[in-house]
């Protein structure tokens, strides 16, 4: 987690900002829960644990700079609340996401499937891509593991004909 601060340091200071503590808290927050996806009031509760004299205004300020300089990413599964996700060192694009309708689970794919894509866009349509989102949204493997409720309900009724 140090040696990747550092980077995160020097990769702002390469673009002539500083790691200012503040900064630092935040940083740290998202390294931490680097597997979360955050809310800026998420990241805030979480840094105020940590350096309680910071207010939310820095705490946005903080993350929108990280997401200049391409240190998070900033995405929306549909629900209105914008969220910061760490980009993955030596990713050249954004992950793709699974978003879970039925419980709101957000797992991740890190795996570039679109370069194919890229390359029609890019040669087909003469536009040039500098980065790409995937989200789909539909029923995680937990969710489809439980009984629904329509399934709970018709066996209770099945036991209670039987007695």
């Amino acid at each position: 987690m140090e040696n990747r601060l550092e980077r995160i340091k020097k990769q702002m200071h390469a673009q002539s900002y500083k790691l200012t503590p503040q900064r630092e808290a935040t940083v740290m927050v998202l390294l931490e829960h680097e597997e979360d996806h955050l809310s800026a009031e998420d990241v805030y509760l979480l840094v105020k644990e940590k350096a309680p004299e910071i207010g939310l205004a820095t705490v946005y300020r903080t993350l929108e700079l990280l997401t200049e300089l391409n240190v998070v990413d900033k995405i929306n599964f549909g629900d209105g609340v914008s969220r910061f996700d760490l980009r993955k060192e030596g990713a050249n694009h954004f992950h793709h996401h699974l978003v879970c309708i039925e419980c709101g689970a957000v797992d991740e794919i890190t795996e570039d499937l679109l370069g194919d894509v890229e390359a029609v866009v890019e040669r087909d349509f003469s536009f040039k891509i500098k980065d790409h989102r995937l989200t789909f949204h539909g029923i995680c493997y937990r969710c489809q593991e439980q009984p629904s409720q329509e399934q709970h309900s018709q066996g209770s009724k099945q036991l209670n004909e039987q007695m």
